[in-house]
Parts: C-alpha cells; structure tokens; sequence
C-alpha cells in the first residue's frame, strides 16, 4: 500500500479509533427539504434510530422549502426544540435545509460532532439537471461544504415504500460506520416506483422535467399572478442516472463540488483576455 493510500485513509482509521476508544455512538444529523412535518421524514428517523449504537438527530426546515438548492437566508433563524414522548425528536429551523444543516452540525454537534448528514426522505426524484434545484441535494452538499459526508435519498411521488428506502439507506451507513464515509463527496440516491430491477451507480446527467412555460392565473400581463408549467419527459441520455431511474432502477450518484469545464480551460486561456482600463 502506498504512503498516499495509507494518508487517504487514515481521516477514517482515526474515526475509528476513536469511536472504539471512547465509546461514542456514530451521530448522523437527519434533514431534508419538504420540511420537518414530512412523514418520509419521520418514517427515515424512525428505521434509522433502529441501527445499533447510532444517535439519530434531526434538524430541519420549518416549512416546505422544496427548489431551495444550497441557498441560506441572512435574516435571524427562529429555532424550536421538538420533544416527543419519548425524548427529543428534533428541531425545527426557520430557513432553508442548508440553514438546518449548517445550525446542525455547527451548534447542535459543537461538542459531539457528527460523523454524518442523511438528507431526506425527499417526496419525489432528483435525478440529473433537477438535482441543481434540489434542496435535499443542497442540504447534503452543504454537509459536504462543512467537511462531514453525507447522503441524500429521493424516491418516486407514489408507489414507493419509504421504510424500505429507509432501510436501504441503513444498509449504506453500515458501510459508512466502518469506512468513515467518503470526504468531499455525497452520494444521492433515487429510488423508483414499481418493480425494482436492480442498483446502478450512474453520473449525473438528463432531465425528465421540462419547464414549457407560465400560465396567468389572475390580472393583466404586465401586473398578473402566474404559475409556472412544467411537463415529464422520457431522458434519451443512456448514460445517465436520469434513464436509469425511469428504466426502474435505484440510482446512486456520487457528487462533489467542482463544476468546472476542464475541456474549455485551454480555450478560453486562448483568447489571451486583458484588464480594461
């Protein structure tokens, strides 16, 4: 093995070691983006607090804030503690799911840190182009940003079993409680309605929704209430984590931060651009 190899590993070999020398639970902080009343919420932190000597956590957005991506708010963020009868359940944040994450893992895991962020249930898939706009996306990317993994995990609208989501989820923390989880990157999952024929991990890439345009609801043009129209469409793009979640497959993306062109570096560095003066 190599002095790079062994330097890779040894962020997840210290995880280890210290968990096994103290004692600590594996602490995984729960988010999502439809808001903290979603049931595929609660039904995720419910299989999840079922893994062994794991803390669940949950901290997230008040309200729906579904196309949020990795936005924040910069207003003062109302936080609430939310008891069960059975404990703590989680705390509601008044942002956006970047905001409940970032109050999660800075101030909530202050003294006990968070070995990992799971985003989600979210109602509805987040495959290719869409997973720009998506606020589960965003809320897992912004754990990334923080420098813990994460997961994100969508499923189909209807005909999808979230405990069974759930659980597959569980089986890939697994994984993760004996790696310490891949660092800068987050893996998003999207699982599709009917018979599943399988598990591929693809790149992001198509699209399956179309923004066709938007339709005045009430007054004039210029001065009108409109709502935005959208159409389904059927990705041709083989390749990508789009056509094989409409193909039936559960889909596993892994992603980072970096969006840059590499092919158009050389390019642009040709049109030898100066400061205006």
């Amino acid at each position: 093995m190599t002095i790079h190899r062994l330097a890779s590993l040894l962020p997840c070999l210290l995880l280890l070691i210290s968990h096994a020398a103290y004692g600590q639970n594996y602490r995984i902080l729960v988010s999502n983006d439809d808001g903290i009343d979603s049931p595929l919420l609660h039904t995720l932190q419910r299989v999840l607090t079922a893994i062994p000597d794991t803390e669940i956590v949950v901290s997230a957005p008040a309200v729906n804030q579904s196309g949020s991506s990795q936005s924040s708010i910069s207003d003062p963020m109302r936080v609430k503690r939310l008891p069960t009868s059975g404990g703590l359940y989680g705390y509601s944040v008044d942002g956006r799911p970047a905001d409940a994450v970032r109050f999660g893992l800075l101030e909530l895991g202050r003294e006990d840190p968070f070995d990992l962020v799971v985003s989600g249930i979210n109602r509805g898939a987040n495959v290719g182009d869409v997973s720009h706009l998506s606020g589960t996306v965003g809320a897992a990317m912004e754990a990334i940003y923080q420098g813990v993994p994460a997961i994100a995990v969508s499923q189909e609208v209807q005909g999808v079993d979230a405990a069974a989501s759930a659980r597959f989820v569980a089986e890939l923390i697994s994984r993760y409680k004996e790696t310490g989880g891949p660092q800068g990157t987050a893996l998003s999952i999207n699982i599709p309605a009917g018979e599943l024929r399988g598990v591929q991990v693809m790149p992001m890439g198509g699209s399956y929704l179309q923004f066709t345009g938007f339709e005045l609801l009430e007054g004039q043009a210029d001065d009108g209430l409109y709502q935005r129209q959208l159409s389904t469409v059927q990705s041709e793009d083989s390749g990508s984590d789009t056509y094989a979640y409409q193909q039936g497959y559960i889909t596993i993306t892994p992603l980072q931060f970096n969006w840059t062109d590499f092919d158009m570096l050389d390019e642009i560095r040709a049109w030898n651009l100066q400061p205006l003066n």
